[in-house]
């Protein structure tokens, strides 16, 4: 064996298995006329398909076992909301009697238009979407053309169990079938360490590498091959000494993660007795089953999104606050902190502006920009939560503060909403905690003036590194750029924990630099003390604390802080961690 392909190992494991080089071509759609006569009959031919892809996907929800993480089985509960959708259904109907056209051609053109609305929205994970509106458009598609679905697409297939799957790249939606079909791991051509399929595949725990430009030229169907998803290593047709090699790796990380199970119940505390604070991340109700069986404290950052997503209207306070309520129920008494909505005004719901959408939305009217500017969107919002904390300890968290007037101008509407509450005798904590969230370099350098008005501060380092160095992280030209260990980068998130400090307020980390246990010594040694990550994550960041002494880290710590060279922090990084 002599050829090793590399790219970017975004999910720990170890794979061995036959190669099943995936090729999904787009549905070739022509237009063609329908007959007036035949309108009504083409219509319900697009009905009838949407129905057996709600079919499939329900057979495919109910194969799912019910151990399963809450986030896998919602990404088909969201699938089948979408093909009730309007936008998917009478929509599409009105396209084909306008146009007189067929069905296909009528989703196709549906499709462009949303998969435009989504690459124009200022969130990074929220573009990724798209691909799931274009994975359910697609089926429908294939459905219309009588085409055999894909892997991705159709029932669970016997023989891609085992087998280390080869495409160009995958969306969220693939990734989680793939995993129920049973895969060993796969390999992309494209793709970055923050997209939400290597998320995806972390949070299954299937091997990855990502970024293997041209594998499909390399890799044949039934070759042999082992891929390392730690070092983002993939070799092909590999001799009996490397098999056994990686056979033993294998066996050592089974070893490993079924060790780390045992400290499910045990605190986060380091060696020298410091208590860590070990948080998770969530984005729906659901998802607090995975919360508890991983053992976490509470819920250190809940995305509101999912609530203002896939349709034309706005959710009413009630719905809010029961949503809230669901969480805080199944929480028993641990804390949540709930971020208020970051969307940015091009997402079209009832109440945001109209207007042709900014040529940069990620610097434009977003998150609490938006919010300000439309109090009508968001005093709902505050109202929600507010009522919310009557019932449980909950924490307002505000996404994407660059100026003190925004935090001046927030802290006054929602002591007008206190205000309001207390008027109509509805119940709230009037001391429920408020934070922001440290993103913007902006922030991060006066993080000591929002340190003064808040009550606690928490870092999304995972737009604070794309802001400040200036890269889409989702961009596969440019993502190589994303470094968490960029002395700019660092430099801010000390300074951010350093004001938080002097005003005695905790400094939290939400993104997933917090769940990444390679980074953990380093933000020990920095002064974090309180991490919020993906549950999948929790244990292994909890084992690296328990084997941390926090004296230990501090000067190893200084030293990359005021390394300017990549190669000496990562030899000291590598150090901090015993490698």
């Amino acid at each position: 064996m002599s050829l090793v392909l590399t790219g970017i190992g975004v999910s720990r494991g170890t794979a061995i298995g036959t190669v099943h080089v995936l090729e999904r071509g787009e549905p070739e759609v022509l237009e063609y006329s329908i007959p007036r006569r035949h309108i009504e009959d083409e219509v319900q031919r697009l009905r009838d398909a949407l129905e057996t892809a709600r079919r499939q996907l329900r057979g495919i929800r109910t194969r799912i076992p019910s151990s399963t993480q809450a986030d896998i089985s919602a990404f088909i509960d969201t699938y089948l909301l979408m093909l009730e959708d309007s936008t998917l259904t009478t929509v599409p109907e009105q396209i084909i009697r306008e146009r007189r056209c067929n069905a296909e051609w009528a989703m196709k053109l549906q499709l462009n238009r949303l998969v435009q609305v989504f690459d124009d929205m200022d969130d990074a994970y929220l573009r990724t979407r798209r691909d799931d509106i274009a994975h359910v458009v697609n089926r429908v598609l294939r459905l219309l053309l009588r085409q055999e679905p894909t892997p991705t697409e159709g029932e669970a297939e016997p023989f891609l169990h085992g087998r280390v799957v080869i495409a160009d790249d995958l969306t969220p939606a693939d990734t989680v079938l793939l995993q129920h079909q049973g895969i060993a791991g796969f390999v992309t051509e494209f793709g970055g360490p923050l997209s939400h399929t290597a998320i995806m595949a972390r949070s299954l725990g299937i091997p990855a590498v990502v970024g293997v430009h041209r594998a499909r030229q390399y890799l044949r169907d039934e070759e042999q091959v082992v891929i390392d998803g730690r070092d983002g290593a993939v070799l092909p047709s590999p001799d009996e000494t490397v098999l056994r090699h990686f056979r033993g790796r294998q066996r050592r990380e089974r070893q490993y993660f079924a060790g780390l199970r045992r400290l499910k119940g045990e605190p986060a505390v380091t060696l020298d007795g410091q208590v860590i604070s070990l948080q998770a991340n969530i984005e729906l109700p659901d998802d607090v089953k995975t919360v508890r069986e991983a053992g976490a404290d509470g819920v250190g950052l809940y995305r509101t999104e999912f609530m203002f997503m896939n349709r034309t209207d706005v959710p009413e306070e009630d719905e809010q606050l029961e949503s809230y309520l669901a969480v805080i129920r199944a929480l028993k008494g641990k804390p949540v902190t709930i971020r208020t909505l970051d969307l940015g005004a091009d997402k079209e719901a009832s109440g945001s502006r109209g207007g042709p959408l900014p040529t940069n939305p990620a610097l434009g009217l977003r998150a609490i920009r938006l919010c300000l500017k439309d109090p009508a969107l968001f005093r709902p919002q505050l109202r929600a939560i507010l009522r919310a904390s009557a019932h449980g300890p909950v924490r307002l968290m505000v996404p994407m503060l660059s100026s003190v007037q925004e935090l001046y101008q927030l802290l006054y509407l929602l002591e007008d909403t206190r205000r309001e509450l207390t008027r109509q005798n509805l119940k709230f904590d009037p001391k429920m905690p408020v934070g922001g969230m440290i993103e913007v370099p902006a922030a991060a350098i006066s993080a000591n003036l929002f340190a003064r008005e808040l009550d606690f501060l928490s870092l999304g380092t995972n737009d604070l590194i794309q802001y400040t160095l200036a890269i889409d992280r989702i961009d596969d030209e440019v993502n190589y750029l994303y470094d968490p260990l960029h002395p700019a980068v660092l430099r801010l998130i000390h300074l951010t924990l350093k004001a938080g400090q002097r005003a005695g307020i905790p400094v939290s980390m939400c993104g997933e630099m917090a769940g990444d246990s390679r980074y953990t010594r380093l933000l020990l040694g920095l002064g974090l003390r309180d991490f919020s990550m993906h549950p999948s994550s929790l244990l292994e960041v909890k084992n690296v604390i328990k084997h941390a002494s926090i004296e230990d880290l501090l000067r190893p710590a200084r030293r990359i802080l005021h390394s300017v060279s990549p190669e000496q922090t990562l030899r000291l990084l590598s150090r901090m961690n015993g490698s």
